[in-house]
């Protein structure tokens, strides 16, 4: 395997594609804090700035798949003595991510326009949504790991002032049923609450990737990602040498689990429903989640590249697959367990939640897949951008649902399920794009996501991880049940026990929202019905992605893995018309009482992870917090009190000898010279 070869040179600033949205915010900002009031202008500029980013990507694409890789540079070295430049490196995977971030992102800034018309943090908000596109821009077209750190921590930052933008934590702005509790603990959360987790999970990874980072400095001498990818046997052969290699590969991928919100940081991600509707889309299709998939991503190649290259060294090749099947354990046990937990939620957002952290365990298992079959080099580049393109289908499919649930939401006056109901005959084209893009993300053949999802449960077949196959498959059946019950509510059966449409009867959305999420649940049919040239394109990509340079059979192909897991989401999806439509079953009396109510709340409660989290870290830093005041106030009550009282009784015992008088003092030295000299006899003697 060879590093790709790309070219210095092109005809536009490439920079430009993460620059035009830093320049975009740095104009909102000035205009800002300049007092200007206009509300709409600000939307504008967020978004011509976003169009800038979008249509340079598609021509930096085109010249990719034309001509190969780019190569540019904005400034030269940055910190000499790292060697890190400010460069853009557009290969395969990094001219689709461009892309998906661009258009989609473009999409969504639109829709915000009227979306948050009227809101006091208008500008506020634009501001922030600019700065969030141009760091994952910065992130997935970086050329060495201290710049993709720049973007990595700026999404960290807009993703913080995003989730809690309605800071005043009023109660519409929560997320979780206020009053219910698990195990004690609260399971409702406001924004401000919810930014803060949002800031701890992903900080913890992200000092894992830090350390990564450092360590492969250390190691390899350099931090450029193309050319740690042009000798990747030189330094996994050190680690492997070392006896670190699959515990740095951990700790290196920290920072990519807790941003794409895996098992056990998934948790951030579910209470970051706060934010408003369009920050949630932005999130979960777009950007920040996103931003760990690209990582794993961008290095499994390079891993693979290198256990070919040492595939005789047998310390190389075993901490490899310990890596990969970390990768794909946990991913598995990602989309199983938030499928069942979006099974039974009652809130719209927060069932696209649950959704996107298992649809990102899938992307995970497909680049685990790949990884596990490094030795079978076209195998492996299928399974790695398996991954990719069910990024690509998800980000479509749910930044068209979220974008929906802006408006369903809108019209309910709440973001429970219960007063939504019969929308379908108010508002026939939202229900359209909602059936379209539902209908992506439940898998159904022939929609985008079906033919994404069954290209990772393919590659995880090849893997022959029983487990992972098994997981991967339940989780896909429970997601095209959740997908159709949350669809069959909203649009085709009643609000529940007497709640209605709020104050005034459902409509359509204005157009400027309504056409971006048209757009968006269209084009999950349609790149489902060209998926065959779609996988050419992403075999394309494959051969012009750094370190891989390989063709990636994603066409689909009838077989009874296929079958078999097209049979689990037909059944999925038939469960909730059986149980709404045809059993007549009272699914409400179902979970009054008994083992299925218990089911029923330890899903509900999200396994308990949440209040476990709490009880552990956080009741536990307090009582540590409390035992230290504890002996702070002992070793305090030692030296103020118990000391110098001690030491004030000995001086008053001792003082009580001295009375002043000189025949006392005189005679206790007589008699003690006495005493000693008549021990003295007796020891002569």
């Amino acid at each position: 395997m060879t590093v790709l070869e790309y070219t210095y040179a092109g005809f536009l600033p490439w920079s430009l594609i993460w620059g035009a949205p830093y320049i975009g915010s740095l104009v909102i900002a000035l205009l800002w804090l300049a007092g200007y009031r206009r509300d709409l202008v600000y939307g504008v500029i967020s978004a011509l700035s976003i169009a800038v980013s979008a249509i340079i990507s598609s021509i930096a694409a085109f010249q990719v798949f034309s001509e190969g890789p780019i190569y540019s540079l904005a400034a030269g070295e940055w910190f000499p003595w790292l060697g890190v430049t400010v460069g853009t490196f557009i290969d395969g995977l990094g001219a689709v991510m461009a892309l998906v971030v661009g258009w989609i992102s473009l999409l969504i800034g639109i829709y915000s326009i009227k979306y948050m018309e009227g809101d006091a943090g208008y500008a506020r908000y634009f501001f922030f949504f600019t700065f969030f596109v141009a760091s994952m821009q910065l992130l997935v077209l970086a050329d060495n790991l201290v710049l993709l750190f720049v973007g990595w921590e700026g999404t960290g930052i807009a993703s913080y002032a995003l989730i809690g933008h309605w800071y005043s934590d009023e109660e519409k702005a929560w997320v979780g049923r206020p009053g219910r509790r698990a195990l004690g603990r609260q399971m409702w959360f406001e924004p401000s609450h919810s930014a803060v987790r949002a800031v701890l999970f992903t900080r913890i990874g992200d000092l894992g990737l830090l350390v990564g980072i450092a360590y492969l400095f250390l190691v390899a001498g350099t931090i450029s990602i193309p050319e740690l990818a042009s000798r990747p046997d030189f330094w996994i052969s050190e680690l492997a040498a070392r006896g670190i290699l699959p515990l740095l590969l951990t700790i290196f991928t920290l920072g990519a689990l807790a941003k794409s919100a895996q098992f056990p940081f998934h948790e951030w991600l579910v209470t970051a429903m706060t934010g408003p509707t369009p920050v949630s889309a932005l999130i979960h299709a777009a950007t920040m989640v996103k931003a760990g998939v690209y990582f794993v991503l961008r290095f499994a190649p390079i891993l693979i590249a290198g256990g070919i290259a040492l595939g005789s060294n047998v310390l190389v090749v075993e901490g490899l697959r310990d890596y990969f099947m970390m990768l794909g354990v946990l991913g598995a046990v990602t989309a199983f367990m938030l499928a069942t937990m979006a099974i039974v939620s009652d809130e719209v957002k927060l069932i696209m939640a649950y959704s996107t952290a298992s649809q990102i365990g899938y992307m995970f298992l497909g680049v685990a897949a790949g990884g596990l079959l490094m030795q079978e080099l076209e195998k492996a580049a299928g399974g790695v951008f398996s991954g990719l393109a069910h990024l690509v289908s998800h980000a479509v499919f749910k930044a068209a649902l979220f974008l929906i649930a802006g408006w369903l939401i809108h019209v309910a006056h709440s973001r429970f399920l219960d007063p939504m109901g019969g929308y379908y005959r108010y508002m026939k084209a939202t229900g359209i794009a909602l059936w379209l893009s539902g209908l992506s993300l439940a898998g159904i053949p022939p929609f985008s996501g079906f033919f994404s999802k069954e290209s990772v449960l393919k590659y995880v077949s090849e893997a022959h991880v029983p487990v992972l196959l098994a997981l991967g498959l339940i989780g896909a059946m429970l997601t095209a049940a959740y997908t159709l019950r949350l669809i069959l509510r909203v649009l085709h059966l009643k609000p529940v026990a007497g709640a209605d449409h709020g104050e005034t009867r459902p409509g359509e959305a204005p157009r400027l929202m309504l056409v971006p999420y048209l757009v968006l649940s269209v084009a999950s049919l349609v790149m489902g019905l060209f998926w065959g040239l779609l996988s050419e394109a992403y075999s394309r990509a494959a051969e012009l992605t750094l370190s891989l340079g390989r063709f990636a059979d994603l066409a689909f192909k009838l077989s009874s893995e296929a079958l078999v897991a097209t049979s689990l989401i037909l059944i999925g999806a038939f469960a909730p018309y059986f149980v709404y439509y045809l059993s007549g079953i009272d699914t409400r009396r179902l979970i009054e009482r008994g083992l299925l109510a218990r089911l029923h709340g330890f899903l509900y409660d999200r396994w308990y992870i949440n209040s476990l989290y709490y009880m552990v870290f956080v009741d536990g830093s307090s009582r540590i917090i409390n035992a230290l005041g504890r002996l702070d106030t002992a070793i305090d009550k030692l030296y103020h009190s118990l000391i110098p009282g001690a030491v004030s009784s000995l001086a008053d015992s001792v003082r009580s000898l001295h009375r002043g008088r000189t025949d006392y003092y005189l005679a206790l030295y007589l008699g003690s010279t006495a005493l000693a000299f008549l021990l003295a006899l007796m020891e002569w003697g």
